[in-house]
């Protein structure tokens, strides 16, 4: 896997196939987005170092491990409101201006973090009205993928409950067209059902609209789950990865990863 700083705009090749798992098999050198040798933190601060990840069109990648690995530090520098120390980040054979949040937005990448940022007095509409461009789909089209927002159309986002604002960010960013979303703990707070619900929904917009998605979660079972491959990370470096299905069938390996112990790749 690899993520990358990036100090100019420029072209880059395309990086080897993605990992296995149960979603299609793209062709190597097809992956959305790509990165490599990254190495980033908060100032002089390193919070990962040298991460290459691969991503696919149409494919979930999960990022796990435990609090303060890095991962919501990583999202961040992946969307351009960080700067990467090093390291290159590409989407669709582009390379990204680093720490450049609008390069990072116009290549596709649309980030939801994990306090949803959502404009709290402002409608439902509204707050979908607003991320919309001109000439991309509807704020009613997003319906199709939450329908629950139907009844709460024209409630201030403020009133909605936890679920229903998550809904609502993931829509918000779906109505921007992305070609790689990142999700950052998508499922703190909310309820068992709801999170289910949220996670179905996660591998949708995967399959729908062949979107490439990194997930940050704490859910481990639910995000192996809809994932097709996943990564572990620890003290800011990868110590396990592989398909999900893999990972999902080897808790002990997980287990190790999360607390220090650097296991062997899960078998492809």
């Amino acid at each position: 896997m690899s993520i990358s700083d990036t100090t100019d705009p420029a072209e880059a090749s395309d990086a080897p196939g993605p990992y296995g798992g149960s979603g299609p098999a793209p062709e190597a050198g097809d992956a959305r987005l790509q990165v490599a040798g990254l190495t980033g933190g908060r100032g002089s601060t390193v919070a990962f170092r040298e991460l290459d990840l691969d991503v696919h069109g149409g494919q979930v990648l999960a990022l796990l491990g435990p609090n303060g690995a890095g991962k919501t530090t990583l999202l961040l520098t992946l969307s351009g409101l960080l700067p990467a120390h090093e390291g290159t980040v590409v989407v669709e054979g582009h390379r990204l201006r680093n720490g450049n949040p609008t390069a990072a937005s116009k290549a596709g990448v649309v980030l939801v973090p994990d306090d949803r940022c959502l404009f709290t007095t402002l409608s439902v509409e509204e707050n979908l009205e607003v991320a919309r461009s001109r000439g991309g789909p509807t704020a009613r089209s997003m319906l199709d993928s939450f329908p629950a927002l139907e009844k709460r159309w024209k409630l201030t986002a403020g009133a909605l409950s936890g679920g229903e604002q998550q809904m609502l960010a993931m829509a918000r960013a779906l109505i921007q067209e992305p070609k790689v979303l990142l999700v950052d703990e998508m499922s703190m707070g909310l309820a068992p059902l709801v999170v289910e619900a949220l996670f179905a929904t996660v591998r949708s917009i995967a399959a729908d609209h062949g979107v490439a998605i990194v997930l940050v979660e704490q859910h481990v079972s639910l995000a192996l789950g809809v994932a097709d491959a996943a990564a572990v990370i620890n003290r800011g470096s990868i110590v396990l990865d592989g398909p999900a299905a893999d990972l999902r069938s080897r808790p002990d390996h997980l287990e190790q990863a999360y607390f220090g112990t650097s296991p062997t790749a899960a078998p492809a």
